[in-house]
């Protein structure tokens, strides 16, 4: 699981080689469980990538590490740092490697499609698109495959709303995301499917201008016709939304809908008492560990002191939502599922100038398919024995192949 560099001194540090299992289902990453209690601030090497980086694992560290101006994500870019993918998920001068004041200038505009009175629209049309998806799955009948016939669509018909890609564009971003975001496509793949999804969105910015739509695109364009934006910048952060909407809340939505048939008492107690669906869907957030390994680094821009140890200036760290979300000091029996957690300040999202922009619209369409599911089949199950589920294999957001259920 580990190996340890040579030392010059008893005192250097060492690197843990994390491998990155294909975990299944809701398996914790064992390497992140006990770096967490261990080692919490401790330098490891991923698959791909040079050198080694910090991670940091505890709570309070993490958040530090994420809002600290001396750990730059813009100092990242050309580096060959050590990491899961082959490649890089964002496009250069995207939001995900932009620092303030830069940062805080995309996020503005991005923050323009997300109003209450867009999120209010968005929600009217989420619980019709989930209507018309149960509709069909009705009449297919059982057993169906609920990633097909939900979990896959859903989320994919939200952001590209959303975004302003037309329905028939859909399976292309599907395609295209699909093989950005796994590490087992390979370089070359994931980079092709890259620069096409740019090319498919700069094309349609520059379709977009003056239109007075209330898209994400347009809202873009419109950033760049006003000089906010830069046009490569427009088309990162179109790029960087179109994709995590679509395959982020795919995967979560499933890992949800997963956790509460393989808990039946907690199915139960959900249906009995439906006002508890925002708290409950904070405390699954919480608790699915979403993604495999980690995303982004930072690069420290001098000496800093993170939980007592000493990161020197130039050196890449990373954070690790999932183990701050599983801090004891913070979240009390942090192994354990629990709807009746009072207070819940999870970092699922992230934290700090990177905290997600769609987590309220994450947060929609969780609360809209887990409540919509189970009213429409109250006696949905798994239709095949739990150890049999197919689990993503390379993937970077966890989350299962398909997902038969019954009724």
């Amino acid at each position: 699981m580990t190996t340890t560099a040579t030392p010059e001194s008893p005192d250097t540090p060492k690197v843990h080689f994390w491998a990155v299992p294909d975990l299944t289902g809701l398996d914790f990453d064992p390497l992140l469980a006990k770096l967490l209690h261990e080692d919490p601030v401790t330098r490891i090497r991923l698959p791909n990538g040079e050198g080694h980086a910090w991670l940091v694992t505890r709570y309070e560290d993490v958040k530090f590490v994420s809002v600290d101006p001396r750990f730059s994500r813009q100092a990242v870019w050309g580096r060959q740092v050590t990491r899961l993918a082959p490649h890089f998920i964002p496009m250069d001068g995207a939001v995900g490697f932009a620092d303030p004041p830069d940062h805080t200038r995309m996020r503005r505009v991005v923050a323009r499609a997300f109003s209450a009175r867009a999120l209010r629209s968005l929600r009217d049309h989420a619980q019709a698109t989930m209507d018309h998806l149960l509709d069909t799955m009705a009449e297919h009948g059982a057993p169906a495959d609920l990633m097909a016939m939900v979990n896959r669509p859903f989320p994919l018909a939200m952001v590209s709303e959303l975004m302003g890609v037309p329905e028939d564009d859909q399976p292309l971003m599907a395609r295209w995301s699909d093989t950005i975001i796994s590490s087992a496509a390979g370089r070359e793949a994931s980079e092709r499917a890259k620069a096409d999804m740019g090319q498919y969105f700069t094309d349609l910015i520059g379709r977009s201008h003056g239109t007075g739509k209330e898209t994400l695109v347009a809202v873009l364009a419109d950033a760049v016709d006003d000089g906010t934006l830069e046009e490569h910048e427009a088309v990162g952060l179109a790029v960087l939304i179109q994709i995590g909407g679509g395959h982020a809340v795919r995967n979560n939505s499933a890992n949800m809908v997963y956790a509460l048939l393989t808990h039946p008492e907690h199915l139960a107690r959900l249906r009995a008492e439906p006002e508890l669906l925002p708290q409950a869907v904070d405390e699954l957030l919480r608790y699915i560990p979403h993604r495999n390994a980690v995303g982004l680094s930072r690069i420290a821009l001098e000496d800093v002191e993170v939980g007592g140890v000493l990161i020197p200036a130039g050196d890449p760290v990373y954070v690790s939502y999932l183990t701050a979300n599983r801090d004891p000091d913070v979240f009390p029996d942090p192994e354990r599922l629990d709807f009746d957690r009072g207070y819940n300040p999870h970092v699922a999202f992230g934290h700090g100038p990177h905290y997600c922009p769609g987590s309220a619209l994450a947060r929609i369409e969780s609360e809209i398919l887990l409540d919509s599911l189970w009213k429409r089949f109250p006696g949905l199950r798994l239709a095949v024995p739990e150890e049999e589920i197919q689990w993503q294999r390379g993937a970077l957001i966890r989350g299962p192949e398909t997902l038969p259920v019954a009724w």
